[in-house]
């Protein structure tokens, strides 16, 4: 009967781990749809992005939902129980990613239909557009294979992300300063490149759920030198 029990288990958390991934695919296809708006203004696009943001809400409670049913009937423990809690953590990170996507079209949408064509610095933000997607797509597979070092290596990246952001930053704030004409297009800018600098921090945070799922140890808070020697850390 035990027997049955974990092999029933064991289906059901395969069963919700196929639905993170199916998830993190659609917030990816979000992001890139995001920039494509952004990039043409085409308002087909924007409204895809915006429809499919109803759908992975909707995908967020339900593996809320499965994941405290299985705690309240298998009352999992240890690995088994830090499986569930990085699911429900990392699903909730997959939202937000979601809710970025979405918040970016919505500004695309201000921007032309103010009868604006030209997002200025495109060519670098759409650079740390994929810089973050990347490391997204790096995290969810680090996830998927439960492979904690490849989870340390995308903590390693966000610092590249976040000098790149304060780079542009300064960039778009001289642009400002020296065209006021471009304020309230800048900001909108501005706004958008601190959306996908966030991309990049929920990419690390599921990458430090993972390690924590691996190793057992919490690195949140700590430096990528701390997560490194944690993830690499044979067990004694």
């Amino acid at each position: 009967m035990s027997e049955h029990i974990s092999t029933q288990f064991d289906v059901e958390l395969e069963a919700i781990r196929s639905q993170v991934l199916g998830m993190a695919g659609m917030v990816e296809e979000q992001v890139r749809k995001a920039m494509q708006a952004l990039a043409t203004g085409d308002a087909e696009i924007i409204q895809q992005v915006i429809e499919r943001e109803v759908e992975v809400n909707a995908l967020h409670v339900k593996l809320d939902d499965m994941c405290i049913h299985m705690i309240a009937r298998r009352q999992p423990a240890a690995s088994d129980l830090r499986m569930v809690m990085t699911v429900i953590k990392s699903v909730e990170d997959l939202e937000r990613v979601g809710d970025k996507a979405e918040r970016i079209c919505q500004r695309a949408k201000t921007i032309f239909h103010s009868g604006r064509m030209q997002v200025p610095r495109f060519s670098e933000l759409n650079h740390i557009a994929d810089q973050a997607l990347d490391m997204l797509a790096a995290s969810l597979d680090a996830f998927a294979r439960m492979d904690a070092p490849k989870a340390a290596v995308v903590i390693r990246e966000d610092s590249k992300i976040d000098e790149e952001y304060r780079a542009l930053q300064r960039q778009l704030i001289t642009i400002m300063m020296e065209d006021p004409r471009t304020i309230s297009l800048t900001i909108d800018t501005l706004w958008i490149a601190k959306a996908i600098e966030r991309i990049a921090d929920y990419a690390v945070n599921i990458a430090e759920h993972t390690i924590y799922l691996v190793k057992g140890e919490d690195v949140r808070h700590q430096d990528a030198e701390v997560a490194e020697q944690v993830a690499n850390k044979t067990r004694g």
